[in-house]
């Protein structure tokens, strides 16, 4: 199938992953090769199948660009295919397709309103007869052994595939005579878009592409945007449309769902600790976890996916517990009447053993999780990704930053 009749579409099953030889990204370059090949005179490109079949029928990115001024046709065209050479240079991107081209073959059907109006033959019953003859409209519906089927009204194919034979045709005009459309109807072969598409009640260009291997959706979105904010002028509008839309409104989400279990998690040690300083000690060591995440996730080549984006959320708790294990202890000597300093050395030196063997062990087990293979491993790469190395560097660098933090909130300057 396919959206128009110079196009088609082939939906294709991969073999169970246990047998293939080949990464996704590897397959899909070998179908274009094939296309290509086989084909050389059409455009043939891959596309993965999309991760929600209810936004989209197809994943990658997908982007709108809006014409808000009103362009023509070939001004649009022109303007699809310059961003097409530019995003194909891209890394970011692969198989760039643009759903606007003036190269689809139709028939313009001009009424001669001045004949109709002499013949006395209404304008509605001449596009009627046109629309009905060569388009079709569907009549009615019917029920056949538990399915519905449509009832579609229109001319034979014979009298489809050649205009010529709209002299087969007749409407009346208003004595009832039968008069011949192709005396009112002027035939002009000519080219243009096959479909035109709006956004928002607005005319637009569709965009859709892959994510170049070894880069994450989010940079490749980020890619695309800087394509066309390049090329186009002013006068046109970005949108996101299917999932790539939901992808960039959760993006600016992140940021305030991590700033909320930053301030959670705050106000649980402070009625912990039954004080509004103290708790500084264990959020400030945070961002050491999450940095080791962000650095795991660049060796990987993993940045930027919602996986590791939640990863680093659940690093939030893991790495404020090695900080816990420490204030908790260092606190209860400072009470005793230790120095902030000694009760930060003996305290860490006390929780070193557990802080370790806990650490260690959660980093082990989840080492498969970061180096998965299979169907689905990117979700599982991405999230291990973040949460080892994000451990690593708390567990690592947590046990002599926490006690030095500790140490100058609780201090002499600082002492309640």
């Amino acid at each position: 199938g396919g959206s128009k009749s110079s196009g088609a579409t082939i939906f294709a099953s991969l073999k169970d992953w246990s047998e293939r030889e080949q990464t996704l990204y590897e397959i899909l370059e070998e179908v274009d090769e094939l296309g290509e090949k086989i084909i050389p005179e059409a455009k043939v490109f891959s596309m993965t199948a999309s991760g929600l079949p209810g936004l989209e029928s197809i994943g990658g990115v997908s982007l709108k660009i809006l014409d808000v001024q009103g362009h023509t046709n070939e001004e649009l065209a022109d303007f699809a295919e310059k961003i097409s050479i530019a995003a194909g240079k891209r890394e970011e991107l692969s198989d760039i397709s643009i759903a606007f081209n003036l190269s689809t073959p139709y028939i313009d059907f001009k009424v001669d309103e001045n004949k109709a109006k002499l013949l006395g033959v209404s304008m509605d019953d001449i596009y009627t007869a046109l629309r009905v003859n060569f388009s079709g409209e569907e009549v009615n519906d019917f029920s056949d052994f538990g399915k519905n089927y449509k009832v579609v009204l229109r001319a034979d194919k014979s009298f489809r595939n050649d205009v010529e034979r709209a002299k087969f045709i007749f409407v009346k005009n208003a004595d009832g005579e039968k008069v011949p459309l192709d005396t009112l109807v002027n035939f002009k072969n000519s080219t243009g878009p096959s479909i035109i598409s709006r956004f928002n009640g607005i005319q637009c260009i569709g965009i859709e592409g892959n994510v170049g291997e070894g880069f994450s959706s989010s940079e490749a979105m980020d890619a695309l945007e800087e394509v066309v904010e390049e090329v186009a002028p002013n006068t046109f509008q970005i949108e996101w449309s299917g999932v790539s839309r939901q992808e960039k409104e959760s993006q600016s989400s992140i940021t305030a769902v991590l700033f909320l279990s930053l301030v959670f998690v705050f106000l649980c040690l402070v009625a912990l600790y039954e004080s509004w300083k103290i708790p500084f000690a264990v959020l400030l060591s945070v961002p050491v976890g999450i940095f080791g995440a962000l650095f795991g996730e660049v060796v990987l080549g993993n940045m930027g996916s919602i996986y590791m984006q939640i990863g680093i959320l659940v690093l939030v708790g893991l790495a404020a517990k090695n900080a816990i294990l420490i204030v908790e202890v260092a606190k209860r000597n400072f009470e005793s009447g230790e120095s902030a300093e000694q009760s930060a050395i003996s305290a860490a030196v006390e929780r070193l053993r557990p802080i370790l063997m806990t650490s260690f062990a959660f980093i082990v087990a989840c080492i498969p999780l970061a180096v998965a293979t299979g169907a689905g491993s990117e979700s599982r790469t991405g999230m291990g990704t973040a949460v080892v190395g994000g451990m690593f560097f708390a567990t690592l660098f947590g046990v002599f930053i926490v006690p030095i933090l500790f140490s100058i909130i609780v201090g002499k300057k600082f002492r309640d």
